[in-house]
This record gives structure tokens, C-alpha cells and sequence, in this order.
């Protein structure tokens, strides 16, 4: 009967210590599209502030504006694309082939491919003003 009892502690507690201290209970919910773009944005928005700031990139990056997405303007997706065609045009430069600039064209194609083909019609564009999204303060 002891054994009983330990054995039903032990297995009470194997069950309910993973769900309490760090893992996400099986209730959560799988991210929708909405909130993988925002996170994705706020990504991408902190990866060009931090090549515009890095001693290895920042000769190359000067010439560009701070980027800041917002999903929720309805410039978003023309920023996006001309933002990509500057990062493209920088593989004329040496610093172009940096592991952040690949990184960061990674991160900006699958954003826009996302809110392109997945979020299509997920998304509500509430403002309609271009210069938000490129602007000349660090974000």
C-alpha cells in the first residue's frame, strides 16, 4: 500500500512539475498568422537597426533608411520590396556577403512572402502612410 501512494505521488508530480516550471501547457494555442507577422516584424525591424549600428556593416548600410514594419500600413509590403532590392544591390559590396546581411535578406523575403501568400486577407491595414515604415530614427 506504501508503494501505492509513492507511486501515485511520484506520477502526480512528473505530470504536473513540467506543466508548472517551464514548458507550455497543452492548452496553448498555435501562433496565427497576425502574430507570427507582427513577431516576425519586430525581428526584422531590430536586425536592420543592428547592421546599421555594426562597425562591419555599417559603411555599406549609411546610405539606408532605419526600417520599421508595421503590418498594419498599407505601405508595408512596397517598403518591404524596395528595402529587399537595396540589400540586394549591397552584394556589390564587400559587406553585402556578411553572415547578418544574408541573414537579414532571409528574414525580410520570408516576411514578405508570408503576409503575401499565407496572410492574404488576415491582415487589416489601418494606416496608409509610407513614411512611417523608413525613417531616419533608430528603432
Amino acid at each position: 500500500m506504501a508503494c501505492t501512494r509513492f507511486c501515485l505521488v511520484f506520477v502526480m508530480m512528473t505530470v504536473t512539475i513540467p506543466l508548472v516550471v517551464g514548458t507550455p501547457p497543452y492548452w496553448s494555442h498555435p501562433p496565427t498568422c497576425y502574430s507570427k507577422v507582427l513577431a516576425m516584424g519586430r525581428d526584422v525591424s531590430a536586425h536592420v537597426a543592428e547592421i546599421k549600428r555594426d562597425p562591419e556593416t555599417s559603411r555599406c548600410t549609411e546610405h539606408m533608411p532605419h526600417l520599421y514594419i508595421d503590418v498594419h500600413n498599407a505601405c508595408v509590403m512596397e517598403t518591404m520590396r524596395s528595402f529587399m532590392t537595396m540589400v540586394d544591390r549591397m552584394r556589390h559590396q564587400r559587406c553585402g556577403f556578411t553572415l547578418k546581411v544574408r541573414e537579414l535578406r532571409s528574414k525580410l523575403g520570408q516576411l514578405y512572402m508570408i503576409i503575401e501568400r499565407r496572410c492574404h486577407g488576415d491582415l487589416v491595414f489601418t494606416i496608409d502612410d509610407c513614411a512611417a515604415l523608413v525613417s531616419e530614427r533608430t528603432t
